[in-house]
């Protein structure tokens, strides 16, 4: 199961993106949220990494 959740920050001249999904820990087995950060166009391709 994956959440996304996109939000599009800008600071000065750079245009940043904040992306949340959701993965299941290996650990416990509960549902965890993993943030970050990035460049847009690598948005997609984060998100589709496990």
């Amino acid at each position: 199961m994956a959440k996304k959740t996109v939000a599009t920050l800008q600071t000065s001249s750079k245009r940043l993106s904040k992306a949340i999904k959701m993965i299941k820990s290996p650990k416990s087995g509960a549902y965890v949220y993993v943030e970050s950060i990035m460049d847009p166009e690598l948005v997609n391709d984060w998100l589709s990494k496990k």
